[in-house]
């Protein structure tokens, strides 16, 4: 018992004299490391009669666990003195001015859907803004999809863990789409809106990111046929490539949310790597895919609790990056979200530019 005592008033006095994080570690091994002075002590409990060893095992495994105690209470308060030190040391000096490099510009995806709005407002449209965040009826069933169309696959839909109120998974929206159907839902016609926002889509190369950005308009009244549709495209993308008289045709094509459907093309040319659009006297004329539109289907009009015998108008849709990347000259669509700060400041634009027709696109040459 002597040299239990002996051996407490000598380890506390060994661990409250530790004045650093070295010191500390030192005492540990002293008293617990393979050669400490309580580990010899847990080493001679062998040695002695059973009863003895019994009375003696349980004070020294007391007196561990009361060393141990002590040990990491040290330890903690030398930890948070270093730690004190060391921020003292290590400050940094906030009052310093910015780096030049790090000075903002306008993404060329907002440069561009400033324009495309500013086009479309002259019309007479307005924005309108949803969810992100969807549930199927207003993704694909409002929109004329049956449950099994051969569509709702090739959209390629990130779907959530989430339900909505009839048991189906939430999803990211694949088209904006899904605000026309809010809209026309909540509102009574004439419409005339646009809906710019992001869409999500599980595909990725040079001409499709997971994530990316809309255009969609949509036209409901009583009266709006496809000749207005067509006027209204045909003028939009004359007036946001700058080409007074740029080709756009209208091809026939299928969208379960309209009917008629069509996709527009724009007509263009090529000189070496650059594109001209509107083409080149005396060369054929190439045809360029640039969005899709049509009549807003009947079903469409119904699921949204309106009157197809009374009202009809036209929807269309149009990838913002694509129309950016064929105005300013970007080869990939992905640099767009890659964050590369030197594609950031050589594409971005000042808050007051308001850019000509790019250095890569030339309008129609004779």
């Amino acid at each position: 018992m002597s040299n239990l005592d002996q051996l407490n008033n000598e380890a506390r006095a060994l661990i409250n004299g530790a004045a650093d994080q070295a010191s500390i570690e030192a005492a540990r091994v002293a008293i617990m490391g393979k050669s400490g002075s309580l580990t010899n002590l847990l080493k001679q409990l062998g040695t002695m009669a059973p009863d003895e060893r019994k009375e003696m095992g349980q004070k020294v495994n007391a007196l561990r666990d009361e060393l141990n105690a002590l040990l990491a209470e040290k330890q903690a308060v030398l930890n948070k003195a270093a730690l004190a030190e060391k921020l003292a040391k290590e400050t940094i000096d906030i009052s310093l001015p910015i780096r030049p490099e790090t000075s903002g510009s306008l993404h060329p995806t907002m440069q561009i859907l400033d324009e495309m709005v500013a086009i479309f407002a002259e019309m007479g449209f307005t924005v309108a803004t949803g969810p992100e965040i969807e549930d199927d009826f207003h993704n694909f069933t409002a929109l004329n999809f049956p449950p099994d169309h051969p569509a709702r696959t090739m959209h390629d839909t990130f779907y959530l863990e989430a339900k909505d109120d009839l048991g189906q998974p939430k999803l990211l929206r694949t088209q904006t789409s899904t605000v026309q159907i809010r809209s026309m839902m909540e509102q009574q016609p004439p419409l005339r809106l646009i809906v710019p926002g992001r869409t999500f889509r599980a595909e990725s190369d040079m001409t499709h990111t997971p994530m990316f950005h809309q255009m969609e308009g949509l036209v409901i009244d009583k009266t709006t046929h496809m000749g207005h549709l067509k006027g209204c495209l045909m003028e939009f993308w004359r007036e946001i490539f700058g080409i007074e008289n740029l080709p756009v045709r209208f091809r026939p094509s299928f969208f379960p949310f309209t009917e008629l459907s069509a996709e527009v093309d724009i007509g263009y040319s090529r000189e070496g790597s650059r594109i001209v659009l509107g083409g080149i006297k005396g060369q054929p004329l190439k045809w360029m895919e640039i969005g899709g539109c049509g009549m807003v289907h009947p079903n469409v009009i119904r699921n949204c609790g309106l009157d197809p015998e009374i009202y009809q108008g036209f929807a269309f849709g149009m990838g913002v990056e694509r129309i950016a990347m064929l105005k300013y000259g970007m080869p990939d669509l992905r640099d767009f979200f890659n964050g590369d700060l030197r594609w950031l400041r050589h594409y971005g634009f000042s808050v007051l530019d308001y850019p000509n027709r790019p250095l890569d696109i030339v309008a129609q040459k004779d």
